[in-house]
């Protein structure tokens, strides 16, 4: 019986420590694919053996990430209606715990990206330690803490180039900081809802206002919209893709980021961007019939 009991502690203990690691965000990371897709190499086995390294070494080096950040924002979190019920928060988890898991994780993802070019694990680092900046002081900037959430995404992209060998374009950069900044500043106008109902869960929040986000989210969009259609028809990209029809793909993106806004500004459903995309089956319909369209333009 004592055994029994262990085991279902330690079963608990461990779908805890999952949830504290974030494991569904960890989707995020596939954008690590992307310069190798674009770039018309993801199928060469030693391409994706790389980035297969690459994107568990990232991912267990952001759970670390999600551990401190966490770990300092406990006060606040418990205010939350939905971060409260975090393991750290709503004590689940013990902080000697995420201390011990923060370590071997580290250990881990630092272990794996030795096996990558030395400029990848260096991209590693600089994420790392970039966050460790955004926990500590960036994120309690207004402005600048949607920035960090889209350089990160950049560094996402970088790794995926270096990892893969493949040069990055200006095209993949811009687009990838503007969506980044779309989904930053939705995730920032549901916390200032919460704000409004007399929660303050984030510092930065004092620097938004429900206009500023709304204005910045369009102008986001609208960019990001423009960008890719600019991208579609330039001449370079024609050339290298080798057909003039990749405009008919700019239906996808236009029709995901109208669901996206309608998630936010409708149904104010956008604190976790991740979930959205794992549960919102038009976005993910959307994203499927996009890269088939344009898998298909790019490798036929």
């Amino acid at each position: 019986m004592k055994m029994s009991l262990g085991s279902l502690s330690a079963i608990v203990t461990m779908r805890q420590i999952f949830k504290l690691m974030r494991v569904h965000q960890w989707v995020k990371n596939f954008f690590i694919f992307s310069p190798a897709f674009f770039g018309g190499k993801i199928f060469a086995p030693w391409v994706l053996f790389n980035l297969a390294i690459a994107l568990t070494s990232f991912s267990l080096m952001a759970s670390c990430v999600y551990i401190i950040n966490d770990y300092i924002d406990i006060p606040r979190d418990r205010l939350h209606p939905e971060k409260c019920k975090r393991p750290l928060a709503s004590g689940a988890i013990s902080k000697q715990q995420a201390r011990i898991a923060l370590l071997i994780l580290f250990a881990i993802a630092l272990t794996l990206g030795m096996y990558l070019p030395a400029f990848a694990l260096v991209t590693i680092l600089g994420y790392f330690g970039m966050n460790l900046l955004y926990s500590f002081k960036l994120k309690h900037i207004a402005i600048i803490d949607v920035s960090i959430i889209a350089i990160g995404f950049l560094l996402r992209v970088a790794l995926g180039g270096i990892a893969a060998d493949v040069p990055i374009s200006h095209w993949l950069i811009m687009l990838t900081f503007l969506l980044a900044m779309l989904l930053g500043l939705a995730k920032r106008r549901d916390e200032y809802l919460i704000y409004l109902e007399g929660a303050n869960t984030r510092k930065s929040i004092e620097g938004y206002n429900l206009q500023f986000i709304d204005v910045s989210m369009m102008l986001a969009s609208s960019v990001t919209v423009v960008t890719y259609i600019m991208y579609t028809v330039s001449e370079e990209v024609i050339e290298r893709i080798g057909n003039e029809n990749v405009y008919l793909t700019t239906i996808f993106p236009i029709l995901g980021i109208m669901r996206y806004l309608q998630q936010t500004l409708v149904f104010t459903k956008t604190g976790s961007p991740t979930k959205i995309l794992l549960s919102d089956r038009f976005i993910q319909l959307v994203i499927v019939l996009w890269l088939f369209c344009f898998g298909i333009l790019l490798y036929s």
